[in-house]
């Protein structure tokens, strides 16, 4: 009775590493994508007025305008791109539904989506799902995990339609610079590629301004640039999102929202105005929070003698594990039996993230400090095997 499609889709090796963590009440946790930051005040407060003022009724499909007008503002202010509120902008819940209703509206059966992995998990199974055909990417170490437009012309046929553009990148925190984008959107728009280029992290970037694709010439009428308020604006439980792209492809995207989720929650909605409008000085607070978290790791892997690429975005770092003889599954299940330390293994984020494992430092310093003893302990009994 039920779906093959669905049947062969794999579920998350993250959520099965925090399953099994929830059972253990003194294992220290660095394994899911969350800020440990509450929602700021003034934008909670106002959730909270909404709710007191009775505004529980369904939005307009696209979102409230004012939303809508306040994004348009952030990304002309931050990204240097525009986009018509009336047209061009939908608020979805949480960056995963706009990802979902892009392919859906952009994908015919058969049609061909490059995926650069190690990446977030929706990504290809929302493809199979959309009925198209991911075709994996390898991004390598030694490029620190950047996209070249190399490895694009080496995976793109006659089929190809769409390109995932995750950076900054999760697992990895690996950033694309201006000149990396130029070079990829050369080779884009002479294989007339669509891009999917999520953004959700664009305010987490150390060290250099967040660029997007969709402001660079000819590339905002082939770009649909998702971002959203979970990690920026410590808002993951109120599941909200947005998707810009030009009006053909909103268009289509709305209809399919309609059917399926009608709008994104009211209540968020209200937040998000507030925070987009009042809140710099919050994301900037955390940002610096997540750099030192960054820094401190960095050189705690250094120490150790653990082999890191530096991160520049997001709030994870993808430890190199391959000289310890273990998978990554092997490695992350030892470090929470032995040291009560959860970590994702690489290759929950692709194949070619065996060899890897995942940290966030989206926690607390002193939570760092006790989980990064407990892995310099597991690290030092197996030195010398």
């Amino acid at each position: 009775m039920l779906s093959d499609k669905v049947l062969g889709l794999a579920p998350s090796g993250i959520r099965t590493f925090f399953d099994i963590v929830n059972e253990m009440p003194d294992a220290i946790s660095l394994g899911v994508g969350e800020p440990d930051f509450e929602t700021p005040w003034h934008v909670r407060e106002t959730g909270i007025e909404s709710l007191e003022r009775g505004r529980t009724f369904y939005t307009s499909n696209s979102g409230l305008m004012p939303l809508r007008q306040e994004i348009h503002d952030y990304l002309e202010r931050r990204c240097q791109v525009s986009y018509d509120p009336a047209s061009e902008i939908l608020v979805t819940v949480g960056g995963s539904e706009a990802i979902d209703l892009g392919l859906r509206a952009l994908l015919n059966p058969g049609d061909e989506v490059l995926i650069p992995q190690p990446s977030y998990v929706s990504y290809l199974p929302c493809t199979v799902l959309a009925d198209g055909k991911p075709v994996v990417i390898r991004l390598r170490e030694e490029d620190e995990f950047r996209l070249t437009p190399e490895e694009i012309e080496a995976a793109v046929t006659p089929m190809t339609k769409v390109l995932i553009l995750p950076f900054p990148n999760n697992p990895t925190g690996a950033v694309m610079d201006r000149a990396s984008l130029e070079a990829i959107a050369e080779t884009v728009r002479r294989h007339d590629l669509f891009v999917i280029s999520d953004e959700i992290y664009s305010e987490l970037t150390y060290g250099s301004d967040h660029v997007t694709i969709a402001a660079l010439p000819g590339m905002r009428e082939r770009t649909l640039l998702i971002n959203g308020f979970s990690k920026a604006y410590a808002m993951t439980g109120w599941r909200l999102g947005y998707a810009c792209a030009p009006a053909w492809l909103v268009a289509q995207m709305t209809k399919i929202h309609q059917y399926a989720i009608m709008c994104a929650p009211t209540t968020s909605q209200y937040a998000a105005v507030d925070a987009m409008h009042s809140g710099d000085a919050d994301v900037q607070t955390m940002r610096n929070a997540y750099d030192e978290r960054r820094r401190f790791l960095m050189k705690r892997f250094e120490e150790m003698g653990l082999p890191c690429f530096e991160p520049h975005g997001a709030f994870y770092c993808f430890p190199n594990i391959q000289r310890f003889g273990m998978t990554s599954e092997k490695f992350a299940t030892r470090l929470l039996q032995e040291e009560k330390v959860a970590v994702v293994p690489g290759n929950a984020f692709g194949a070619c993230g065996e060899g890897f494992v995942r940290i966030s430092y989206a926690y607390s310093l002193s939570s760092l400090r006790e989980a990064l003893s407990r892995i310099e302990h597991f690290l030092a009994g197996r030195a010398g095997r």
